[in-house]
């Protein structure tokens, strides 16, 4: 049994309401697990091993709801265009390039040492339609050491044609990775991957669904981001009351582990089914501000007991940075509370935290907090440039660490208890 003992001033969110802090403390573990915090140890714990970070921040790892890794070269380019643009001219023809597997290698190498560098120890991730690529990315994360949900894209309509793919050969594919991956790895596993609605039709939809529930797999897609799309999907699918429900009729929706991410314009229906379903939602701020989708009612979500997290959308988002997140996300709530007369009231500095490491680290399972049994995530962070660690409380440091730190201040990273260097 692996006994480690991390020493240092602990900091995080069992709930969204406030910090849980304890200076100077002790934080146990076991085989990569949270066994309990003590302000002092005992003689049992004589023959566990002690790393020593005495007045540096100990807080759970960052965890990244949506991202697009074929995406990772386009950040900050086409930002001045709104989704579907943006997609038809700069998204789609960077992506179509992932056919190429060394391509492939030298941008999901990049991406993962960032990831790495900012301090997100699990993400959930998008690769392209192309098989190899993404067999490719789900091994550099396992070599790599982090935690992730990582899934083909799937689409067969209304794309440009290099990404047009045969509906039974992107099913067959899709379930070549499932079986392939789905218990090769603790820590990397497959997830549906649906692009959204407009881009995929009944039938991959129905195919899709139905791997879903035969391999009881998660399912990541787009919801409600762009009013334009909103309309698109009406569209196409006259017959159904609203987006969700598309989903809903294929088993992609809450049947089984669901993420969508944006989610800016769902009607009264569809936040009832994604709390009825317990659909997370991913809240991606920079993406919506950089292509012109609007703000989330972060509020709405948290009040209806929906699941939220935090994801940084590259490259629509154009920070892969989730402490640079968690502050757009408190801004974005500011306006929002204007925009509806003072009705949503804005978020704190805890519960944007809170989205950041537990809400989003649920969808793994017990990851994102250091309750008794949670994986032993998290990072190590050394304030003293950018504080006075003496005479901060930890609540402003974890804050003063967010809106003005970066990962600079980082100085160590543990996945499962173990340390994770630079990889690849």
């Amino acid at each position: 049994m692996k006994k480690v003992i991390f020493k240092g001033d602990i900091v995080f969110t069992p709930t969204k309401d406030k910090f849980q802090v304890h200076k100077d403390s002790y934080l146990i573990s076991e085989n990569g697990k949270v066994v309990k915090i003590l302000k002092q140890l005992g003689n049992e714990y004589n023959d566990y091993s002690i790393k020593d970070f005495t007045d540096k921040l100990i807080i759970p790892g960052f965890i990244d709801l949506h991202l697009h890794a074929p995406q990772y070269n386009n950040i900050g380019l086409g930002l001045d265009k709104e989704l579907i643009p943006w997609l038809n001219t700069c998204t789609f023809p960077e992506e179509a390039k992932f056919y190429n597997v060394e391509y492939a290698k030298k941008t999901y190498k990049q991406l993962i040492r960032d990831l790495w560098r900012y301090g997100t120890t699990s993400a959930v991730i998008y690769s392209s339609i192309h098989k190899d690529s993404t067999k490719l990315l789900m091994d550099l994360f396992i070599d790599s050491n982090m935690r992730g949900y990582i899934g083909k894209v799937n689409m067969n309509r209304n794309a440009i044609p290099e990404l047009l793919e045969d509906t039974k050969i992107s099913i067959e594919e899709t379930e070549e990775i499932i079986f392939e991956y789905k218990d090769k790895s603790s820590l990397v596993k497959p997830i549906i991957t649906p692009r959204f609605v407009p881009s995929c039709t009944e039938e991959l939809m129905e195919g899709l669904g139905q791997l879903a529930l035969k391999y009881d797999i998660p399912v990541q897609s787009h919801l409600s981001e762009n009013m334009s799309e909103v309309k698109w999907v009406k569209e196409l699918h006259p017959g159904l009351p609203n987006y969700s429900s598309v989903y809903n009729q294929y088993n992609l929706f809450g049947q089984t582990k669901t993420i969508m991410a944006h989610c800016i314009y769902n009607t009264e229906d569809e936040l009832e089914l994604m709390a009825k379903n317990q659909v997370y939602a991913a809240h991606c701020v920079y993406s919506n501000y950089n292509l012109s989708s609007g703000i989330m009612p972060v509020r709405e979500f948290l009040d209806r007991e929906i699941p939220v997290g935090l994801g940084s959308d590259i490259s629509g988002g154009n920070s892969l940075s989730i402490p640079s997140i968690m502050c757009g996300t408190v801004q974005a709530s500011k306006i929002k509370w204007i925009e509806t007369n003072k009705r949503l009231k804005p978020l704190t500095s805890s519960e944007v935290f809170y989205l950041g490491t537990k809400g989003g680290g649920s969808f793994f399972g017990n990851v994102g907090s250091f309750e008794k049994g949670y994986e032993l995530d998290c990072l190590i962070i050394d304030d003293s440039n950018i504080c006075d660690v003496d005479k901060l409380t930890l609540q402003d440091r974890i804050q003063k660490f967010i809106y003005t730190g970066d990962d600079r201040n980082i100085i160590e990273r543990y996945i499962h208890g173990e340390k994770v260097h630079k990889p690849l």
